[in-house]
């Protein structure tokens, strides 16, 4: 789990082509919700035009050491053009470029598309098979619909942070953009089947994603299992309720391993690999009713071993038994992994300020038509020529470049 990285290199092919080969994607969206969703469809072929403000997508300007990582990771296979939709004339180009799109993407708080003369009604009026995705923190109805909404604040709406964490310690919030990733990929899922209806009978529609309700919607029978029993799921660390032994265990060299036992043959198998086979025949231990209920013993056993060997003597010893365990990586063994690398889970392409930077595979992967890499992340406007031209001609976009309605960095303005 150390030394050189091991990942696979992959080049940029423009000429690529995927199974959603001849959608174009119209996207206003901004962070990470409204590019991931798009992400997803770019990488499979779409030609997904992103839509920036003079300033650029949020997501510019999270930066490490200087770097916009998060841009080049959620934007690659993705266009780039610069627009002022607080003009009239900007608003009006992004009319005339929804009419010739199959999906739009937008990610403004409810009412402000239609403020803008760019609502559903206005869109469909003029293309009726396109498909509208609306990504907001509560949705497009309800009383919270016009509540701003991060991912944080869904994540503890859901009910997600009330159950992580440790009983004797506050609520954890997810280290990473939870929310807004089951929003993302709920999303282009909600994304594909409205564009499979509109070529079916040429009818487009609403999608309507919240940051609430994917991640409400992973969150277990919580509410079901609440009327049931009166009790709220607790906060148990690495544990888990509905299984005994699971959890975190450090070895003797100071790493971490997860195991799960969740079968009874699972169970049966661990018990035997650390030589107390006799544990089943223990009531305490026998049924995982009673494993559940002796957690804290059961993980003394189980902890004792573990921490008497190193990292690499108990994932081999495990392993040999049949046993479900594995190390909790971080970034710089993931990095250095084989399976990550053999199985292209990451891979590094070509980058101007990195020379070669890593990011993840395509998710989900077809064995008829893969997902692709055709161009890295725009630079704000880079596609403003290449898209707009053919739409507004180059009087018009000439015109509207000297408004700044059309912009962007230096040099990618036009043609």
């Amino acid at each position: 789990m150390s030394g050189a990285s091991k990942l696979r290199r992959r080049e940029f092919d423009p000429a690529a082509t995927g199974a959603l080969d001849g959608v174009r994607v119209v996207d206003l969206s901004r962070l990470v919700a409204g590019n991931l969703l798009t992400k997803v469809l770019a990488d499979h072929g779409a030609e997904v035009v992103k839509v920036e403000p003079p300033e650029g997508d949020t997501l510019r300007a999270w930066r490490v050491e200087g770097v916009s990582t998060s841009w080049k990771t959620w934007c690659r296979n993705k266009k780039s053009v610069c627009l002022n939709l607080k003009s009239a004339e900007g608003q009006a180009v992004v009319r005339e470029m929804a009419a010739g799109a199959k999906v739009f993407v937008e990610s403004f708080r409810p009412g402000v598309l239609e403020k803008m003369g760019l609502g559903p009604e206005v869109l469909l009026a003029a293309n009726p098979a396109l498909v509208i995705v609306r990504v907001s923190g509560w949705g497009q109805t309800g009383p919270f619909r016009h509540k701003p909404g991060f991912g944080t604040l869904v994540e503890g709406y859901s009910g997600f942070a009330a159950v992580n964490g440790f009983a004797d310690r506050e609520p954890v919030l997810p280290p990473m953009f939870m929310g807004d990733a089951y929003a993302g990929l709920y999303g282009s899922a909600g994304t594909l089947i409205a564009l499979r209806h509109a070529e079916a009978t040429g009818q487009g529609q609403v999608v309507d994603v919240s940051l609430f309700d994917p991640i409400f919607a992973v969150m277990e029978p919580q509410i079901a299992n609440w009327r049931l029993t009166g009790r709220r799921k607790p906060r148990t660390g690495s544990r888990s309720t509905n299984t005994a032994p699971r959890n975190a265990y450090r070895t003797k060299d100071g790493g971490w391993v997860g195991l799960s036992s969740s079968t009874q043959g699972m169970t049966a198998k661990l018990f035997a690999s650390i030589g107390r086979p006799e544990l089943l025949q223990d009531p305490r231990y026998a049924t995982n009713v009673e494993r559940l209920k002796n957690y804290a013993d059961l993980d003394a056993i189980v902890g004792g071993f573990v921490a008497e060997r190193t990292m690499a003597e108990n994932l081999a010893h495990f392993d040999a038994a049949g046993v479900t365990i594995g190390p909790i990586m971080d970034a710089p063994a993931l990095e250095t992994d084989s399976y990550v690398a053999e199985h292209e889970s990451l891979i590094e392409v070509p980058d101007a300020e990195m020379g070669w930077v890593p990011m993840h595979g395509e998710v989900p992967r077809l064995s008829g038509t893969p997902g692709l890499f055709a161009r890295p992340a725009p630079r704000l406007g880079e596609h403003n020529g290449e898209v707009l031209g053919p739409l507004l001609g180059a009087q018009r976009l000439a015109a509207l470049m000297a408004q700044r309605v059309v912009c962007g960095e230096e040099g990618n303005e036009g043609p």
